[in-house]
């Protein structure tokens, strides 16, 4: 009688992103909701553009304080990042906006997002405000920052992705995926 060897292993399922990410139309779309639409409130604009075009985490936007603004450079400071990040045109747009919004109220607050709680404090916006700032648009911000990533990871060198997000080396790899985009290969 034979024996299985493989009885009693348990094998490991994969490790890879099983998360959701926005589609280049659903991306676009989004994008001109954040710099055109006069509706929008500076904070969903500013979380989300900085999660669409620069992979930042929801955390890192309510943490980002005035002192970490380069007006000069039009660049921000971003958590544990070694570099200042700069900013594109319309992202630098969108955090003016968001200033302006802060300069109306008068606080000593040193954060870019100020709330009606915060602002006679010294604190950063709730977590709770942070998970409610894109209710509107209907993509949570965790979409949106796994979208750029996904996007990362699988145009460069997963390493300098890993580098310049100051993630470990290895962390980013479940982005990568397992099928080529047929719109990157090149013609026959």
């Amino acid at each position: 009688m034979a024996v299985d060897p493989t009885r009693g292993l348990i094998a490991k399922e994969a490790n890879d992103f099983r998360g959701q990410a926005l589609t280049l139309d659903q991306q676009r779309e989004l994008f001109r909701r954040w710099t055109t639409a006069e509706h929008v409130h500076p904070h969903e604009a500013l979380v989300g553009m900085l999660a669409l075009l620069h992979g930042t985490s929801g955390s890192e936007v309510r943490l980002l304080q005035i002192t970490e603004v380069n007006h000069l450079a039009q660049s921000i400071r971003l958590g544990e990042q070694r570099h200042p990040v700069p900013l594109d045109p319309a992202s630098w747009t969108v955090l003016q906006r968001c200033l302006e919004h802060r300069d109306a109220w008068p606080t000593e607050n040193p954060y870019v997002m100020v709330t009606k709680g915060t602002k006679a404090g010294r604190s950063p916006a709730s977590t709770a405000c942070l998970s409610r700032v894109l209710d509107d648009c209907g993509s949570p911000s965790r979409m949106i920052h796994s979208t750029r990533l996904v996007d990362l990871v699988n145009t460069m060198d997963p390493k300098l992705v890993a580098a310049a997000f100051g993630m470990d080396s290895q962390a980013n790899l479940i982005y990568l995926a397992d099928h080529v985009d047929a719109g990157r290969l090149r013609a026959p």
